[in-house]
């Protein structure tokens, strides 16, 4: 099938999929809307391709907690199941090579385990009563299967020094009873993100899968004080093993300060018995490793800078016989997300990966045995799409789609055995999952507007717009001015549970506006870099011009009657509009840099301030204090919520309390919403609620009269 004829049935495809009742219809999207929404996990299609397992979660707002469940789905489509009905949270489904087992992480006891079953691939059902594979007192979780399928690899979090689980058990026994909670640090980390590091390392062990629970005892293939893999945010796992399931490659990081490195490294280690040995060579962070399917390639996602977190993510691929490793984007000017293998019939392999570009994150494939092959989209002209979690089964591409107006479900690409560059056969997306059709039917959401200004330096700068829902355009409406974190993140056409962009415009029917500024990812690293020691440069000068195009252009806002919001970097940058602009009516900061300089000694991971600020404060005062939001409190004016979480130690909580002391101190109309028990988001349910209301409240007082 030619790309003009895939092209047109793309393009038929999303017009059925944006299809939907008149507006006059629907009603406003509400928070309890939004909790009733099933929060669809990665993909896991059978090996044959024929089932596709995830994990799903639920939220239960009046018993505030979040509980997933495992589901099954025929890959041709067809209605959702519960796999394994129980009240226990399940996740992390992983079929057995064979396709006749899986496995998963459950909470069916504390702390999680992981369970198998058999399976029956003619039915899609489970066969006989799910039994526990481990048994381990530090927990276990993130399981794979080796591909011969007689091991399998998860992790645990253990004291280093510990030689077996006995040692381990016995230690948080001790601390468990311990009427002194005093703790001694010597090193960096002592906590980070939200939790304190209790002094333990997550480890990689192996397991075999016909050694019944009574007689399991998980060997460590990764033992000493580093962790494996480090900690990550989500996304891929960051180990495999090889398809001879002889060899496990892995990341961690094993500089002396971990506070001050991005310098993750790839590792291969036996999984039998041997030390392991270092592959990559970057100064910068290299992780995610996977093997090809013929055991031919290990690709890897790899930094070039070290010390920047937000560096170009590159794709590395390197020949296990030779040891030669290529960068498969040198040519292509975007940051590598997730990946996948996707087989040929003749042996070969390609890669199918994502991208930030635009607000959107396209499909690209790369092609490892040519060596003068740029990735490229699979479509031409690109298309909108925001994919995530690739994986691939029988000739088809599995993946996540999101957008602003619905969160993921699960969609199929199907790849002929002998592709041809931009040549398909039968449709080229299926739409796997409905989870949340139902409910969404009912709701009237506004689609994301895209628009283009002149910021700093009179150059492109992309911004987004949602109306609110009934919108009239003969009617003035205020603005909600969303300000994004990071500071090397973006808004675009994607779904989120903290900011959703959608709710803030259905409450109170307001026009919500996104700027991805200087320093945003998707446009290119250049642009990504050039926020870096230039906090309240650049950017500030594109929130504003930003700010004067929409009142320009869409006769609608009420530029009379605008709040600024923003969390993490978006926190900061409110904080600095305080101090530079009397625009808006009124602000919401939300875990945000108050004081430069103090900061720097209570954030945990320092390479960060190390980066952006060019050093330590001690080196670099002038620049600190430079872009520092307390140096300009005597120009605050703007009333202003201050939003924080104790549990914060990106961005400490004494930063909210510094802020909010000094707006009182001043006589500016200011509150404060402190959350004792979360960190730098707030996750529980009933305290999202709180946080919505409170946060929508505050903008409604200033700019609803």
């Amino acid at each position: 099938m030619h790309w003009k004829i895939l092209t047109l049935l793309f393009t038929l495809a999303l017009s059925a999929f944006a299809q939907s009742p008149a507006s006059s219809q629907k009603r406003p999207f509400t928070f309890e809307d939004m909790m009733k929404l099933k929060r669809v996990g990665a993909p896991v299609p059978s090996p044959d391709g024929k089932w596709v397992v995830f994990d799903c979660e639920d939220v239960d707002l009046a018993a505030n907690k979040k509980t997933s469940h495992l589901w099954i789905v025929p890959a041709s489509g067809g209605e959702s199941r519960p796999l394994n009905p129980t009240t226990n949270h399940e996740e992390r489904p992983r079929f057995s090579p064979d396709g006749k087992r899986l496995i998963w992480t459950s909470k069916a006891t504390d702390p999680t385990q992981i369970w198998m079953c058999d399976f029956d691939p003619g039915t899609g059902a489970l066969i006989g009563k799910p039994h526990q594979v481990t048994n381990i007192s530090t927990g276990a979780d993130g399981a794979i299967w080796s591909p011969d399928g007689k091991n399998i690899v998860f992790v645990s979090s253990v004291y280093p020094d510990c030689k077996d689980d006995v040692c381990n058990k016995q230690r948080d026994e001790e601390l468990k009873k311990s009427k002194v909670k005093a703790k001694i640090f010597t090193r960096l980390f002592y906590r980070h993100w939200n939790a304190f590091t209790e002094f333990k390392r997550s480890h990689l062990f192996v397991v075999g899968a016909f050694v019944s629970n009574a007689q399991a005892i998980p060997r460590d293939l990764t033992p000493g004080d580093h962790d494996v893999p480090p900690f990550s945010l989500g996304g891929q796992d960051m180990y495999a093993i090889s398809p001879d399931g002889q060899e496990v490659a892995y990341t961690s990081n094993i500089d002396e300060v971990e506070a001050t490195s991005t310098n993750n490294e790839i590792f291969i280690v036996p999984i039998r018995d041997g030390a392991p040995k270092k592959i990559s060579t970057s100064p910068g962070s290299d992780t995610t490793p996977l093997y090809s399917p013929d055991g031919k390639y290990l690709a890897w996602r790899s930094q070039a800078r070290a010390g920047f977190e937000a560096d170009k993510w590159r794709l590395f691929v390197q020949d296990r016989q030779s040891g030669k490793t290529r960068d498969l984007t040198e040519k292509f000017n975007r940051s590598l997300g997730s990946f996948t293998w996707v087989p040929r019939s003749e042996g070969l392999s390609d890669i199918s990966f994502t991208a930030e570009d635009h607000g959107q994150s396209p499909l690209f494939f790369a092609f490892p045995a040519d060596e003068n092959a740029i990735p490229h989209q699979p479509v031409e002209p690109p298309l909108k799409l925001h994919a995530d979690d690739l994986a691939f089964a029988a000739h088809s591409l599995f993946f996540t789609r999101m957008s602003a107006t619905a969160p993921n479900e699960i969609y199929r690409l199907e790849m002929p055995e002998n592709p041809e560059l931009g040549t398909y056969t039968g449709e080229p997306w299926y739409r796997v999952t409905h989870m949340n059709d139902a409910l969404l039917s009912q709701i009237d959401m506004q689609p994301v507007e895209s628009f283009t200004f002149k910021g700093a330096n009179n150059e492109d700068v992309q911004g987004f717009l949602i109306k609110p829902p009934g919108f009239d355009p003969n009617k003035k409406y205020p603005l909600k001015f969303l300000i994004h974190g990071g500071p090397q993140g973006a808004w675009g056409n994607s779904w989120s549970y903290r900011w959703n962009a959608e709710l803030f415009a259905a409450t109170g029917n307001y026009v919500v506006v996104m700027i991805n500024f200087h320093g945003s990812t998707g446009y290119g690293q250049k642009f990504t870099d050039s926020i870096s020691g230039d906090w309240g440069g650049k950017p500030y000068v594109d929130v504003m011009k930003g700010l004067d195009y929409v009142e320009k252009t869409y006769p609608f806002i009420d530029k009379n009657r605008e709040a600024a919001l923003g969390a993490s970097y978006g926190g900061y940058m409110a904080n600095w509009l305080l101090g530079h602009t009397n625009r808006f009516k009124c602000i919401v900061s939300h875990d945000g840099m108050f004081n430069a300089e103090s900061a720097y000694g209570t954030t945990e991971e320092l390479w960060f301030a190390n980066w952006e600020f060019g050093g330590p404060p001690w080196k670099k005062r002038d620049v600190y204090r430079k872009w520092s939001p307390h140096e300009y409190a005597q120009n605050f004016k703007t009333p202003t919520l201050v939003v924080h979480g104790q549990n914060d130690y990106r961005v400490d909580v004494s930063q909210g309390l510094d802020l909010f002391t000094t707006l009182q101190a001043l006589k500016v109309p200011s509150k404060m919403l402190y959350f004792p028990d979360e960190g730098h988001w707030v996750l529980k349910p009933q305290n999202s609620q709180l946080w919505y209301k409170t946060v929508n409240d505050w903008v409604d007082q200033w700019c609803k009269n």
